[in-house]
C-alpha cells in the first residue's frame, strides 16, 4: 500500500494539541473530556507510543519512517474514538480526508451495516450487541450499539457508539502479534469484525438458553404466564436479526477490496462463515418462538375453558336448591306439601339427590 508523504499542516498541529493521551488509570479514562480513547503509530507491526495524535500522524507521514512506495508494511495510525462530538470528528476528517457524508453517519449513528468507498477511504459500519441486566431483579435484554471504521492507506479511525464493542482487547491482541499487525489496516479491520461477530455468537447462545427455559416452562405441568417473556425474547431476536442479517453483504464485499491482502482474505472468509452460522441460528429462534407462543396461548385458552366449565358446573349445582326454594317461597295459601308433616325433609332429600346426581355427572365428564 502506498504511503502518503504529507507533513501535517498548521491546522493539524493545532487540532491535536488538545488531544493528549489519557492516563492509563481506569478512573482517569472515565473522567476524560475527549472522545479519543487511544491512538498509536504502527511500524512493521510494532507500536510506537506518542504523546499526541499529531506525533503519531507525523511519524507515519513525515517520511523518515516510511518505506518504499509499494511497501504495505510501512506503517499506519490507529485512532480510536467513543461517541465523538461533531467538532472532534470534523477536525479529524480534515486531517485524514474523510468524506462529509461518512462523517455525518459516524456522528449521528443509527446506521445499517454497510461498506462504502469514498476515493481511497473505505467506510465500514457494524452493529454491536450485548446481553445485559439493567437491574438486579430484571431479566437480561439485548442492547445494541454501532461501530464505524474509516480505513485509509495509512490510517484506521474507529468510532464506537454504545457501551458494547470495546476495542482495547482487540488492540492488545493485535499488538502481541506483530506479524499480523504488519499487514496494515486490513488486519485491524479483520480483528474488529471478528470481535463483533464473536459478540453475536455469545449473545445468540445466551438467547438460546432463555428460549430453552421458556419452552420448558410452557410445557411444564405447572401453570405459569410466560407471554411477556416470550414477547420480550421475540423483540430481542428481531434486534439480533437487524444487526446480524445486513452485515453479510458488506463483509463479503470487504474481502474483495484491494487494500485487503490475501492473508487477511482467508481470515475474513472464516468470519463470514461464523456470521452465516449465527444468522441461521437467529432465524431459527424466530421460527421456534412462534410455535412456543401459539402453544402457550392454546394452553391459556384451554385453562380458561376449564375454569369456565367449573364455574358453570358449580352454578348448575346451586341452581337446584335455589329453584326449589324459590317455588316454595311464593306464599300461596293452597300449595302441595305445605301442610304435610314430611314435606320439609322430602324437599331437602330431593335437593340433595339432584345435586349429587349433577355432581357425579360433572365429575364423570371432567367438569369438576
Amino acid at each position: 500500500m502506498a504511503m502518503t508523504r504529507v507533513r501535517p499542516g498548521r491546522a493539524t498541529r493545532s487540532l491535536f494539541k488538545s488531544l493528549g493521551r489519557p492516563s492509563a488509570a481506569p478512573s482517569a479514562l472515565r473522567r476524560r473530556d475527549t472522545a479519543v480513547i487511544d491512538w498509536a503509530a504502527y511500524i512493521d507491526g510494532h507500536r510506537v507510543c506518542t504523546d499526541t495524535v499529531e506525533d503519531a500522524v507525523r511519524m507515519i507521514r513525515d517520511g523518515e519512517l516510511a518505506r518504499a512506495e509499494n511497501d504495505a508494511s510501512a506503517g499506519f495510525v490507529w485512532v480510536g474514538l467513543h461517541e465523538p462530538s461533531a467538532t472532534e470528528l470534523s477536525e479529524l476528517a480534515e486531517v485524514f480526508g474523510l468524506h462529509p457524508l461518512a462523517v455525518e453517519d459516524a456522528i449521528h449513528a443509527h446506521q445499517r451495516p454497510k461498506l462504502e468507498r469514498y476515493d481511497d477511504v473505505n467506510f465500514f459500519v457494524m452493529k454491536t450487541v450485548g446481553y445485559v441486566r439493567k437491574a438486579p431483579e430484571a431479566p437480561e435484554v439485548v442492547e445494541t450499539g454501532e461501530l464505524m471504521i474509516f480505513v485509509g492507506p495509512d490510517f484506521v479511525v474507529t468510532v464506537r457508539h454504545g457501551a458494547h464493542g470495546e476495542l482495547a482487547s482487540v488492540r492488545g491482541r493485535l499488538e502481541r502479534d506483530p506479524g499480523r499487525l504488519a499487514l496494515g489496516p486490513a488486519a485491524v479491520v479483520h480483528a474488529i469484525a471478528d470481535r463483533v461477530v464473536d459478540g453475536y455468537v455469545n449473545v445468540a447462545d445466551a438467547v438460546q438458553e432463555d428460549i430453552d427455559e421458556v419452552e420448558e416452562a410452557v410445557f411444564s405441568p405447572e401453570r405459569t404466564d410466560e407471554s411477556r417473556r416470550i414477547y420480550r425474547l421475540k423483540r430481542e431476536v428481531i434486534q439480533l436479526k437487524r444487526a446480524v442479517g445486513p452485515l453479510a453483504g458488506p463483509l463479503r464485499n470487504l474481502g474483495g477490496r484491494r487494500f485487503v491482502p490475501a492473508e487477511i482474505k482467508e481470515y475474513l472468509r472464516d468470519v463470514e462463515d461464523h456470521l452465516t452460522r449465527v444468522r441461521e441460528q437467529v432465524e431459527s429462534y424466530d421460527e421456534l418462538l412462534n410455535p412456543i407462543l401459539q402453544a402457550h396461548m392454546t394452553q391459556v385458552t384451554v385453562a380458561d375453558n376449564k375454569d369456565m366449565r367449573k364455574i358453570s358446573a358449580w352454578g348448575a349445582l346451586f341452581m337446584v336448591p335455589t329453584a326449589i326454594a324459590g317455588i316454595y317461597g311464593m306464599n300461596f295459601t293452597f300449595m302441595p306439601e305445605t301442610q304435610w308433616r314430611f314435606g320439609y325433609p322430602m324437599i331437602l332429600g330431593v335437593i340433595a339427590t339432584a345435586c349429587f346426581c349433577l355432581y357425579r355427572g360433572f365429575r364423570r365428564n371432567g367438569w369438576l
